[in-house]
């Protein structure tokens, strides 16, 4: 595994799903759309994914599996592969943040990390 090999940028954009909320239930649901650039000079496909998603009483819970939505994408150079997912969490703020494992054409694998970002309802941080 060499991590230095990550040629991958990811970025990420969220939203707070309002009307799927019920914040007297302590249910705060957030949307997140992926977008996964390959920088590199070879085609990597996405094996699996580990997220790591703290809520504003800092509690963890940690999710891995198999690719993202159902799907092992292979981005090639100069390329981007965008998804959408969500999660719900008990509080109106949190953080969201992991990695890909990602496998070369040349059968090489990497860690493309997911820089940790703010899942946070309008108005409820300044």
């Amino acid at each position: 595994m060499n991590p230095q090999k990550s040629r991958i940028r990811v970025e990420v954009q969220t939203q707070y799903i309002e009307h799927q909320s019920a914040p007297d239930e302590d249910k705060y649901l957030f949307s997140y759309t992926i977008t996964i650039i390959n920088l590199g000079d070879e085609a990597a496909t996405l094996k699996s994914r580990h997220w790591v998603i703290t809520d504003g009483n800092g509690q963890q819970s940690e999710v891995q599996g198999a690719g993202v939505v159902g799907e092992t994408p292979r981005i090639k150079p100069n390329t981007a592969y965008q998804y959408s997912s969500g999660t719900v969490l008990e509080t109106p703020l949190g953080f969201m943040e992991g990695r890909y494992l990602m496998e070369t054409d040349a059968g090489e694998s990497f860690y493309a990390q997911i820089p940790p970002f703010r899942l946070a309802v309008p108005g409820q941080v300044h």
